[in-house]
């Protein structure tokens, strides 16, 4: 029974971790494009102006769900404690940072002058296009936030899993090869040949009166 249990928190972790995964590799490839039309577009690189800075945010931020997700899946394949420990840590770092990003761009409304400018341009492209699709995007947030939060309660519960099996681990053994150990128990040892020959009465006698024959 715990094994199945294990099983079937190890696939949904897996699941999880691949909403995660499908979302950064999605942000990569974007910021691939965005690369690619920025690089097309500019006839010059101004290197006094600000960087693209959006379209490298946009990529590591990408690389970096990936990354998590791929830490997922060997947390979910192994369920090594400290493992599962170091992704809960992870993922609880994540959801704290896009909780304090998301309150700072209700209560700011002039957060987007705390940004520096952006030269590409896509920005406001990007911005514009999330304003257009904004009920599809809002769909894709919640069900990244469930996918965190349903992460971090697989993996505590794996990890706790993991750790009940290892303490009845000893037990378990005992109770599987029990029955093996019985016969050696309730064997008993059979008296060697010599010992009945010697304690045969008619043997003593015939002894007995050899000897007072010879006497």
């Amino acid at each position: 029974m715990g094994r199945i249990a294990k099983t079937c928190l190890r696939s949904l972790l897996k699941l999880a971790n691949s909403v995660m995964g499908i979302i950064g590799i999605a942000m990569v490839l974007y910021s691939c494009w965005m690369i690619r039309v920025w690089q097309r577009d500019s006839s010059y690189v101004d290197y006094s102006s600000t960087g693209p800075w959006f379209i490298y945010s946009f990529l590591g931020i990408g690389v970096t769900l990936g990354a998590i997700a791929c830490l997922g899946h060997i947390a979910a394949d192994s369920a090594n404690g400290c493992c599962l420990s170091f992704y809960v840590v992870i993922i609880s770092l994540l959801l704290l940072l896009e909780i304090a990003m998301t309150a700072d761009m209700l209560l700011n409304s002039d957060w987007e002058k705390d940004l520096p400018e952006d030269p590409t341009g896509r920005l406001h492209d990007f911005e514009d296009f999330v304003k257009s699709n904004f009920d599809i995007f809002q769909w894709i947030g919640l069900m990244f936030t469930l996918a965190q939060g349903l992460s971090i309660l697989l993996a505590v519960a794996l990890r706790t899993l993991g750790t009940n099996q290892g303490s009845y681990y000893n037990y378990d053994t005992d109770e599987d090869y029990a029955p093996e150990r019985l016969p050696l128990v309730n064997n008993k040892v059979q008296p060697p040949p010599y010992v009945k020959v010697i304690s045969d009465p008619r043997f003593a006698t015939n002894n007995s009166s050899t000897w007072n024959a010879n006497k």
